[in-house]
């Protein structure tokens, strides 16, 4: 199937960018998943923000790549206010998370340039660890940073976790999902899920309610575990999940929504 294309889950059948965005626009959150380190995950994440753009203008763009405490500075950026090395600087690029900045750059620049709002979705990298560590119920009411528990994690979840991990090796300490020695980092993992989900949600429920576009890794997203689980818990139901792929595979039919094909990375 040729690049460029969009794929039904399940099926391997091919679908319409105009049939794929037109459903994801009359949607209350679509999240868009990436492998960070991927340059085309970013150009056709740009271009699926555009396409959305083009059927609705009441648009909110979030970041996982950003807490929400840098939402002034993310304010100030799509006003025009800031150069591309003072934004940087300011909401802390190279602390909060350190990727090449010109992965991200045309997403930031988009929404400058369309006035999209941006927000942050993250949470402090210190409050992950304290749950982690403890658990939700130990972790003070001033330290939440507005966040409500995750809902439990699914078994679905936790082995999905487990696989993607690396599984089962006489290493692990954990020998299986359930494994209590997995707890910790469950935890750690569904702190980020709800984070992401309760900034979008926010969102979703503004007086005018826009269309909120997260932008998170696909370990949130995939099979609906992570992010949209905790979505639904807040009551957002009306969601759409969207991967790029560059598997000749029929995707499994619970992966996504949809996914688009993308050419294949070649060595070099």
């Amino acid at each position: 199937m040729k690049q460029g294309t969009w794929i039904e889950p399940g099926t391997g059948q091919p679908l319409t960018w105009r049939s794929v965005i037109a459903d994801a626009a009359q949607s209350s959150a679509v999240m868009l998943g990436e492998s960070h380190d991927r340059a085309d995950n970013h150009r056709w994440q740009t271009q699926v923000i555009a396409s959305l753009l083009a059927c609705r203008e009441d648009l909110v763009v979030g970041f996982e790549m950003f807490p929400a405490r840098l939402n002034d500075v993310l304010a100030e950026w799509v006003a025009g206010g800031l150069s591309e090395q003072a934004f940087l600087e300011r909401a802390e690029w190279t602390k909060v998370w350190n990727f090449d900045p010109e992965l991200y750059l045309p997403i930031f620049r988009l929404c400058r340039d369309n006035a999209i709002e941006m927000v942050g979705l993250n949470c402090s990298r210190g409050l992950v660890s304290e749950v982690g560590k403890l658990d939700w119920d130990e972790i003070p009411e001033a330290d939440r940073e507005g966040l409500t528990p995750a809902l439990p994690a699914s078994p679905a979840y936790r082995q999905y976790l487990f696989d993607v991990t690396g599984g089962q090796r006489p290493d692990r300490a954990a020998q299986g999902p359930e494994d209590a020695a997995f707890d910790r980092f469950v935890r750690a993992q569904q702190t980020w899920d709800r984070a992401f989900a309760c900034r979008m949600a926010e969102v979703t429920k503004r007086p005018e309610a826009p269309l909120v576009i997260g932008i998170i890794g696909r370990g949130h997203l995939e099979y609906r575990g992570g992010a949209p689980y905790q979505l639904e818990d807040l009551g957002v139901r009306n969601t759409r999940v969207l991967l790029p792929t560059d598997s000749d595979a029929t995707p499994p039919a619970d992966i996504a929504d949809a996914l688009c094909r993308m050419p294949p990375v070649l060595p070099g």
